[in-house]
């Protein structure tokens, strides 16, 4: 074990492949020093396993109705956390519905950074009127409420998940291109950019091979932080019916089928909620923590 921790810690890497996994277990070693960090990582593994194994960790089936089951509260008849108006049990829907939240999470994540890294660097190295255009595009869709534009673009899309993910994508790219053009501004005017540049290497590549890695850590760093935005938004769309359909078991639908008995049976719209706030508070701490790691500025401090 001290042989691999020296060589992943060794101040003269001899190759490329070395030097890349000593950058890696170092920022490892910087974010567990983060506990809060650290508590952000294990709810996000936890709700990656929930996700992956949910039949296991369910204890009903997620659409299953028993009228004469409905309402219970929880801890009564083996329903952790209770059951809603058409008997079904709450902890499992919970369960499955972490299946829809990652889905969701996973393909606005990998669809929004990449267009709003590749606008954002393209304008920041080409400058002028390709600069001038893309960020007053940019800006007209910085101009609207991301909930009220996704609202507009799933209203004409019609309601659906894969809707709902387009809708938030599209209204997700404009602060990671503006990120990226930031990072771009300010690496496009260095030595090492030059000498590619002499070298006969042209625009595509330099943006592809050498903007674009510099800019990543902040794109990481604001999708991370952004997450907990996307989950708000994809429940607040299934909220209104314009999200996930029923039967499907979404956290922002089984707070709308819930609200209607929250004075009385709470725990209905309640532990949904829970459920997403405890999933944005995990996104959000572990933004917190990579943003030390992966920032030089704060490393340097």
């Amino acid at each position: 074990m001290t042989r691999m921790t020296q060589w992943l810690t060794d101040p003269n890497p001899t190759s490329r492949h070395q030097a890349r996994i000593g950058q890696v277990w170092l920022a490892w070693i910087r974010l567990r020093r983060n506990p809060l960090a650290i508590t952000g990582l294990t709810i996000i593994l936890i709700l990656f396993a929930m996700a992956a194994f949910a039949p296991l960790f369910a204890t009903q089936d997620p659409t299953t109705q028993d009228l004469t089951q409905r309402l219970l509260p929880p801890g009564t008849r083996g329903h952790w956390l209770g059951t809603d108006d058409f008997g079904r049990d709450i902890w499992s829907r919970i369960v499955h519905g972490a299946r829809i939240t990652l889905y969701i999470v996973a393909l606005v994540a990998l669809t929004a950074p990449a267009l709003g890294l590749l606008i954002g660097t393209v304008a920041g190295y080409f400058g002028g009127l390709v600069d001038t255009t893309l960020m007053r595009i940019t800006d007209i869709f910085l101009a609207f409420p991301r909930l009220i534009l996704a609202l507009a673009l799933v209203a004409v899309l019609g309601p659906g998940i894969f809707n709902a993910v387009l809708a938030i994508a599209l209204t997700a790219w404009p602060p990671y291109a503006r990120v990226a053009r930031a990072e771009t501004l300010t690496v496009r005017s260095s030595d090492y950019i030059a000498a590619v540049r002499l070298q006969g290497a042209g625009s595509a590549r330099i943006i592809w091979g050498h903007v674009m890695p510099m800019c990543l850590p902040s794109v990481i760093i604001r999708v991370t932080l952004d997450m907990a935005g996307v989950i708000l938004i994809a429940a607040g769309l299934g909220f209104l019916g314009l999200g996930a359909q029923p039967p499907l078991p979404e956290w922002g639908l089984m707070i709308s089928s819930g609200r209607k008995f929250l004075f009385e049976q709470w725990w209905v719209a309640t532990m949904p909620g829970l459920a997403i706030f405890i999933v944005s508070l995990g996104f959000n701490l572990l933004g917190d923590g990579l943003r030390d790691v992966l920032d030089p500025r704060s490393a340097a401090r």
